[in-house]
């Protein structure tokens, strides 16, 4: 529900704000005062493209925005999808700059001209008497259907069957167009995975092997350095460890004299410990160190087998070698068990494809029922508001399944007797459709949460009692939606829980537009004005105060 409009430089706009009731809102106005420029504004609330031109002054931005009571509408989850900050009052904001650029925001969040187009669907809805296309479209003919039967849970689970049968239908196809593949191949994956698993190969192994083939082949070099080590350590007469071992006799005949020369004795008997541990370290490495041709021949072996492997599958790791060696298991796998595989996919793809037509055939059924009543309360609303002589069917046409069922749906439509009934896009008149689509909408709104409702000018053509059956009927929907309807007739002005007078102010240099909610005395006066012209007789003023009466 819009509880908020503010619309700056826009068109003949200057600035305007209107706070709109929960209700019906009448608004009002003489030919080219702005009433239509109110709808472009609102339009650009929904997505629709804005142009600098629309700027009343060319150096200052364009500033619509609308706040929405959304608590109602269950819309957490596409906030939430949308990474936006979800509030029950929410801010919708476009905004256009002098150069031409254009901006929009929800609850003051950067957002695209897709988001903006999917959110303001669901809060507004703007009918005009030249909406034609959404009627004739397949699509909304099948959800006003819905709607009327009651079909959310049947069509959730239609839908969940459809995702399953889409699923086993892409898997059974993939694996179809693979099995070629898969068999021609078959003999050259079977060739490279043997070779991979005779390798054996060891994730870790490569780094070992290539420090041990370093030090073997290295080895004599390695035992003559690690041997002079030691000599210099341990086994020369001039030694450090026996060097070290004078240095601490000296440093404990001085031990007593200072705590400072008992610390460093402490600090060298560290040192001592710490070679000796060294020395001995060194001497058991130097005990490994063998010149073994033998070992040294299968490391090299072993290195090449495994340099060799990474060249040929474009690798730098023994890693990635065992990863390609799964993948050409997986793939053996699937051609050693092709047939079952496909078997099975198969199988899955018929019980999916069960389970879609018979979801598909209880929903064809629910809507089917629905026909009948759908038309007689059409056919009765569209007598109501001056189409004595309306017919409607509904053709249906079992198609292959689609996202939205089995159902290919027209409704058929002539207002006039003796005329066969046409699809609607094809026969309906700006001021039939205009009433059959209200008609439509006065229907649905009695079986689901609507978005506000902008109707422009849909009375065109009516007077008289029609007139006044509209006016009830808009009331009546205003009860449970809000309701914005720009009119020229009294007797729907009348009905408005709050009525807006647009009018031009050509007091300054450039004309302005403006809006303001008229008191219980002006709508008086602008009804009798409506009724019998700019200087309303007495009995335009009586029949203002009737009709607001009733």
């Amino acid at each position: 529900m819009l509880t908020h409009l503010t619309i700056k430089n826009y068109a003949l706009i200057r600035h305007l704000e209107l706070d709109p009731s929960n209700a019906l809102n009448v608004i009002t106005g003489e030919t080219g005062a702005g009433k239509s420029i109110m709808l472009g504004a609102l339009g650009l609330l929904m997505g629709n493209r804005a142009d600098s031109k629309v700027l009343w002054d060319e150096n200052e931005k364009c500033i619509i925005e609308g706040t929405y009571n959304i608590k109602g509408y269950k819309l957490k989850t596409f906030f939430k999808t949308n990474d936006l900050d979800y509030d029950d009052q929410t801010v919708i904001r476009r905004e256009i700059s002098p150069g031409g650029k254009s901006r929009a925001f929800i609850n003051d969040t950067p957002v695209t001209l897709d988001i903006l187009k999917h959110i303001g669907g669901m809060l507004m809805d703007i009918h005009s008497q030249h909406e034609t296309l959404q009627l004739g479209n397949q699509s909304f003919q099948l959800h006003l259907i819905d709607t009327f039967a009651g079909n959310e849970l049947i069509k959730e689970s239609y839908a969940e069957a459809w995702k399953k049968y889409q699923e086993n239908k892409n898997a059974f196809e993939s694996l179809s167009r693979e099995a070629a593949t898969l068999r021609a191949d078959a003999d050259y994956v079977k060739f490279q995975l043997d070779e991979l698993q005779k390798a054996a190969l060891v994730e870790d192994e490569q780094s070992g092997l290539e420090s041990e083939l370093r030090v073997m082949e290295h080895a004599e070099e390695i035992k003559s350095r690690f041997n002079i080590v030691l000599d210099l350590m341990t086994r020369s007469e001039l030694n450090a460890r026996n060097l070290i071992g004078d240095v601490k006799h000296e440093l404990h005949q001085l031990s007593n004299y200072a705590p400072a020369y008992e610390t460093l004795l402490k600090r060298l008997e560290s040192v001592r410990i710490e070679l000796n541990d060294v020395a001995d370290e060194i001497e058991n490495e130097e005990s490994k160190v063998e010149f073994d041709p033998e070992r040294t021949e299968f490391v090299k072996e072993r290195l090449s087998n495994i340099y060799r492997l990474q060249k040929k599958h474009r690798v730098n790791s023994v890693k990635e070698l065992i990863e390609i060696e799964n993948s050409l298991h997986q793939k053996n796998n699937v051609t050693s068990n092709l047939d079952e595989l496909l078997a099975l996919a198969e199988k899955n793809l018929k019980m999916a494809e069960k389970k879609l037509f018979d979801s598909a055939n209880a929903l064809s059924e629910t809507r089917k029922k629905e026909f009948e009543p759908i038309c007689k309360q059409l056919v009765k609303l569209l007598k109501d508001l001056g189409i004595p002589e309306a017919t409607l069917q509904v053709d249906k046409q079992v198609i292959q399944p689609t996202s939205s069922g089995q159902d290919k749906i027209d409704i058929l439509f002539s207002a006039n007797k003796g005329i066969a009934p046409r699809p609607l896009a094809q026969v309906a008149s700006g001021g039939e459709f205009s009433r059959l689509m209200f008609s439509i909408k006065f229907m649905m709104a009695a079986k689901t949460a609507m978005p506000t409702l902008v109707l422009d000018e849909i009375d065109n053509g009516v007077s008289g009692e029609i007139a006044l059956q509209l006016g009830s009927m808009m009331q009546n929907m205003s009860r449970n939606h809000q309701v914005i309807t720009i009119s020229h007739l009294p007797q729907i002005a009348a009905r408005g829980d709050r009525h807006y007078y647009v009018f031009k102010d050509n007091s300054s240099e450039k004309t302005i537009s403006n809006i303001r909610m008229l008191n219980e005395t002006e709508r008086v006066e602008e009804i009798a004005k409506m009724i019998g012209g700019a200087k309303p007789s007495r009995i335009a003023l009586e029949n203002a105060q009737e009709l607001l009466a009733r």
